[in-house]
């Protein structure tokens, strides 16, 4: 029982140093520019069609704006 108490709290302070030293992340989504990029692309609605094959869209709408 007190092996697992002692594993148990080992872990716990491992993965919480872990966490401590991790780098912060910096993706940092701007609303502003994805807005002008989906209202850009929802006047692009020529793209949506393929003429050779009418049944399927060319490519999924909006998704340069995703792309890092």
């Amino acid at each position: 029982m007190r092996r697992s108490v002692r594993l148990l709290i080992a872990t716990t302070l491992t993965g919480a140093g872990m966490l401590a030293v991790a780098p912060a992340a910096h993706a940092v989504v701007d609303p502003v520019v994805i807005a002008e990029c989906l209202s850009t692309s929802a006047g692009d609605i020529t793209h949506l069609v393929d003429p050779a094959a009418p049944g399927v869209p060319a490519e999924l709408p909006a998704t340069h704006c995703l792309a890092p």
